[in-house]
């Protein structure tokens, strides 16, 4: 079996052993490695806000913490909700095709951003507006994830959708590693400083956030170019949306896709949402004359993306060896043990005095007004730096069971639909491969909703860090933390209900 990148194949039996030795595997390689070029910038402009929001500031730019919060959801938001178009796409126009297109979709959100945060003038809602366009970046995952899922046998499926996703996830962690470094607000531990001009006399920011839009507006295009050339389109893969909707009446899709809400958009929540986190707890600058005070978010902010992306496929492998629903059920124990610490962590850290809301507006409209930093804030900032070293420890445990969960829970959707067609029909059967086959295309279709339901997640939980019902920022992070453990443990007992317990409606006995 040969095929050049550029075509449609028109016969794809990856569970044939010999078609998948004789040149299938190094077809599906290909567009493996494709696909994760271009899900992983998609995911990169998907949470271009979530490190540039914390940033606007050192660009002349000023909004309240609630305003931020609010900025880094949206993209989140329709992220979440093209999904389910995006994964009906694939089927429509062809994986190939739509890759195209979806990389060419990404120009949108990177052009504006550009022309955005050049003008001091730009006010909110346009900036709203703009980071909403950055949700194109967030459907390049079910369309990829859809795609990549007809490509491999189902002994493989667990490790090749874990290495797709991680791929894709991973893009969140190079933005918010390297945005800082290319825009000159400084980076990676401290080996990069923040660079600095003068302005009458006085050292200010130099900071350009248009420099990252233009790397990424050059590799949308490089990307749409290397799919086109490389990639293929899989005639089995033909299909409507109406041959999807069947999944729609099946109980486990909805299940499936509220315990992803709990995995997936958790891991995209807190990757959005860690930046400023980091900002609002354990750093203080008031104005961008002054000497900053705590932490750099830039010098750790990228580390949480980091782990749950790496261990992503490490879920994958996990599941396939020891079963999606036992690693999923041990995920969630672990996700509620990790936010119970953050929590804690936050208890210990000392209030740091906040000056009045004209008193702060007086010193941005005139930095020289600024008398210094009281006693008192120097003195619990320097203290909570002492507690950094636990929550970023919780923090990432969190995060690697996000990861993990995320692997074994997408393992487990094409082992339901797979376990539908195997009772329904005879092995040998031209019955069964006909099932089978129609398994595969629905599996899709369950990976795109719940990926668009669970990336709802991604939306939620940073507006709930930003409540705007709760006037303490620091207050809200602490609230927030025990209503995710709350809702972990929601998801701990439906993934035992449905998928451990024996007997009743569970699939238990099945192994998944």
């Amino acid at each position: 079996m040969t095929a050049k990148g550029g075509t449609w194949i028109e016969d794809w039996r990856p569970e044939d052993a010999a078609f998948w030795e004789g040149g299938g595997k190094a077809i599906a390689k290909r567009n493996l490695l494709w696909s994760i070029f271009a899900e992983h910038l998609g995911f990169s402009v998907w949470l271009l806000w979530s490190v540039s929001a914390a940033l606007l500031a050192k660009q002349g730019f000023v909004f309240t913490p609630q305003q931020l919060f609010f900025l880094v959801a949206v993209p989140n938001l329709v992220g979440s909700l093209i999904r389910i178009p995006y994964t009906f796409a694939v089927g429509k126009f062809g994986g190939r095709n739509w890759t195209v297109v979806s990389a060419l979709l990404l120009l949108i959100p990177t052009v504006l951003y550009v022309v955005a945060v050049q003008n001091p003038d730009t006010p909110f809602w346009a900036f709203m507006l703009i980071a909403a366009t950055a949700g194109f970046g967030g459907g390049n995952f079910a369309s990829s994830m859809a795609n990549i899922n007809f490509f491999y046998p189902a002994a493989e499926k667990g490790k090749a959708l874990g290495l797709n996703a991680a791929g894709g996830n991973i893009g969140v962690a190079i933005i918010q590693f390297f945005l800082p470094i290319i825009v000159g607000a400084g980076g990676a531990f401290g080996l990069f400083k923040l660079a600095t001009k003068m302005v009458d006399g006085k050292k200010v920011p130099d900071v350009h956030l248009e420099y990252a839009g233009f790397l990424y507006i050059a590799l949308a295009v490089i990307a749409a170019g290397a799919a086109f050339f490389f990639m293929n389109n899989l005639r089995e893969a033909k299909s409507s949306p109406k041959d999807l909707l069947p999944v729609l009446k099946q109980k486990h899709t909805w299940v499936m896709s509220f315990l992803y809400i709990g995995t997936f958009g958790s891991f995209i929540g807190y990757s959005a949402a860690m930046p400023l986190l980091i900002k609002i707890n354990f750093f203080r600058q008031p104005v961008p004359t002054a000497e900053p005070l705590g932490i750099n978010f830039v010098y750790y902010a990228f580390l949480g993306a980091l782990v749950g992306s790496v261990a992503r496929p490490v879920g994958g492998i996990l599941a396939d060896k020891f079963g999606g629903a036992k690693v999923t059920l041990y995920t969630f124990v672990a996700m509620i043990l990790g936010t119970l610490g953050i929590f804690w962590s936050l208890t210990q850290l000392t209030p740091v005095p906040v000056p009045p809301a004209d008193v702060l507006a007086g010193w941005v409209a005139d930095p020289s007004t600024f008398p210094g930093y009281k006693p008192a804030v120097v003195a619990a900032v320097n203290e909570n730096k002492h507690h950094f070293a636990l929550f970023l420890g919780f923090f990432l445990f969190v995060f690697a069971a996000t990861g993990i969960g995320n692997g074994s829970t997408y393992r487990m959707i094409p082992l339901i639909q797979k376990h539908h067609a195997v009772e329904a029909t005879e092995e040998g059967t031209p019955e069964r491969h006909v099932a089978l086959l129609r398994a595969t295309k629905q599996a899709s279709g369950v990976i795109g909703i719940a990926g668009a339901i669970g990336a709802i997640g991604g939306f939620l939980i940073p507006i709930t860090f930003g409540s705007p019902w709760v006037t303490d920022p620091v207050a809200a992070c602490k609230t927030a933390f025990l209503i995710f453990t709350a809702f972990y443990a929601v998801c701990l007992v439906v993934t035992w209900f449905n998928y451990i317990r024996k007997g009743g409606s569970s699939l238990g006995h099945a192994d998944i």
